[in-house]
């Protein structure tokens, strides 16, 4: 199908395949892709999923991979103006606020591992266990799900059955009927903003501090912990940002939807793709070790594809 069309407020919206659908899916492709090979290059060596950094490394992966499937779809549907049935709507829009908080969270959890691991490296090995890792994994998922059940208790006690039957333009902005719920969910993720700010502020002057003190072999190490947390926060700054784009789109919501569809391919790009896209280069082109097991991946999976072009032509 070329083009669209739907209902949307009482008035006809349509809209053409155009280079922004294109420059999207072309994105979310390569991103997937890049995810996908950095997945599996962690399940190839025993010393990643059973060290803490790159179970968490590997946790904002799925994260992101999820999101990215999610919230390209509910993209698509959102650009198009196609409706869909509220029940599967509810699903994915918890699907994807999981996931917007998984990443800012898990990125938290990581820089308060580098600080343990430069500030108090004799406690590392004890703080930072793989059993620690999979709680800290656990405790993450279920603070992430905590916003999405706010806004889904405050849904029901606003509506009756039959708006679950209902056709919406499916986006979070849509469950949200009235400002008193509008005004909770900001306030909610203010909280989650502050916290996560604090902790990762907390976790660099830390770590500089220690910066400043070492010398020779430690004092460099130190520093490319620093870095990697500079990065962290670079990245945890977009993610914390896509918590705040919701606000701005229903404000738009409430004047223009053509706006409002404009507005959120904008965030899209700047706030969902971009952070998605530091995490293969803090954790996957910049760590030595992954990167060597990345191209040990890929090296003896174009082997054996040449192994079996080689008998595929002996046996014809």
């Amino acid at each position: 199908m070329s083009n669209n069309t739907s209902v949307v407020g009482g008035q006809i919206s349509k809209r053409n395949i155009n280079d922004k659908v294109i420059i999207v899916q072309i994105l979310v492709g390569i991103f997937l892709c890049i995810n996908s090979m950095l997945i599996a290059t962690f399940f190839t060596k025993e010393t990643f999923y059973t060290n803490m950094r790159y179970i968490l490394f590997v946790t904002t992966l799925f994260s992101d991979y999820v999101n990215l499937i999610i919230s390209n779809l509910l993209l698509i549907l959102s650009y198009f103006a196609i409706p869909i049935q509220t029940w599967p709507c509810l699903f994915f829009c918890f699907l994807s606020s999981l996931c917007n908080y998984v990443t800012p969270l898990t990125l938290t959890a990581m820089s308060l591992e580098r600080y343990v691991a430069i500030c108090m490296p004799l406690r590392h090995a004890e703080l930072c266990s793989t059993a620690r890792a999979l709680q800290g994994v656990l405790i993450i998922h279920s603070l992430s799900f905590i916003p999405y059940t706010v806004i889904f208790f405050m849904l029901l006690s606003s509506v009756t059955f039959s708006f679950f039957t209902q056709h919406i333009i499916c986006s979070v902005e849509s469950l949200i009927l009235h400002r008193w719920q509008g005004h909770v969910r900001s306030a909610v993720s203010q909280f989650y903003f502050l916290i996560m700010c604090i902790l990762n502020a907390f976790s660099y002057f830390q770590i500089m501090k220690v910066a400043k003190a070492a010398s020779g072999n430690n004092k460099e190490s130190t520093r490319k912990g620093l870095r990697t947390v500079i990065l962290h926060a670079f990245q945890l700054f977009l993610c914390l940002i896509q918590l705040w784009t919701p606000f701005i789109e229903a404000a738009v919501l409430q004047t223009n939807v053509n706006v409002f569809i404009n507005v959120r391919y904008i965030n899209y790009i700047l706030f969902n793709l971009s952070p998605r896209c530091l995490s293969p280069l803090i954790y996957g082109l910049r760590d030595e070790a992954f990167l060597l097991a990345l191209k040990q991946w890929l090296f003896a999976g174009a082997h054996l594809q040449l192994m079996f072009r080689a008998r595929s032509g002996i046996c014809c």
